[in-house]
């Protein structure tokens, strides 16, 4: 599906080169909308996505008709990402950014035991669980919204912090935190009990500590049909059924 429509709306408006573009029309679900933020993040293009896939939380429906007035009329969302530092077994430092989430799992069928920091003070000495998210509120109806975290509205200024399957503290259901929050996970008997970090689409095995903060210094912008804002929906996610 995605590609016939690329095809048909390049017939329609033409295609350019990603350096030239105005904006990126981006076709298919809401990952690829992950990649495309990703790939204009130092280019300052806003993106535009259309579901051509299933689920499409982050997407306009699709539709060619009315398009350059849809792209004029669009309510711009400014997003800025998860910056996750992890280092692995040997010292390395491994940094990528997420826009959706940073979140711990056990990388064997033993749970793994993680301490918890935020802004340098140790706030769970040991956290046995599958494994741990932090999430932005763009992200907070994804991984977080499946691991029974909050739904967090866009302009709360807030990142959830939801354990995966937590064993002990057995009645401990995550955290809301600022946005301005350094969060550090320390691996506790990781040779015996390996996690891997994952920052939207990578993975760093074998981790032994990660931190994670909001980095404000990067921004991408996404475009919203006016009556389809992701404001809107995370409002109304909250509802669901």
């Amino acid at each position: 599906m995605a590609q016939a429509a690329l095809q048909s709306l390049a017939t329609r408006f033409g295609n350019v080169a990603l350096d030239e573009a105005e904006v990126l029309v981006c076709l298919g679900g809401d990952g690829f909308l992950l990649e495309c933020m990703h790939r204009v993040l130092t280019l300052g293009i806003p993106v535009y996505g259309m579901n051509c896939g299933s689920v499409g939380f982050l997407m306009n429906p699709m539709g060619e008709v009315g398009l350059l007035e849809r792209l004029r009329r669009a309510q711009p969302t400014v997003l800025h990402p998860l910056r996750m530092s992890a280092y692995d077994g040997a010292g390395g430092l491994h940094e990528a950014l997420a826009f959706n989430d940073v979140f711990l799992f056990r990388q064997t069928r033993q749970a793994a035991k993680i301490q918890v920091e935020v802004d340098g003070r140790v706030r769970l000495p040991e956290l046995i669980c599958d494994g741990i998210i932090v999430a932005t509120p763009a992200g907070s109806t994804a991984y977080n919204l499946s691991a029974h975290g909050p739904i967090v509205p866009l302009n709360a200024n807030l990142l959830p912090l939801t354990p995966i399957s937590a064993f002990r503290p057995r009645r401990w259901r995550g955290a809301l935190l600022p946005s301005t929050a350094e969060v550090r996970f320390t691996l506790l008997e990781s040779d015996k009990r390996p996690a891997a970090a994952v920052a939207d689409f990578t993975e760093i095995r074998g981790v032994r500590s990660v931190v994670v903060r909001e980095d404000k210094t990067l921004r991408t912008t996404v475009l919203f049909d006016p009556d389809h804002g992701l404001s809107e929906r995370i409002i109304a996610e909250q509802f669901a059924e």
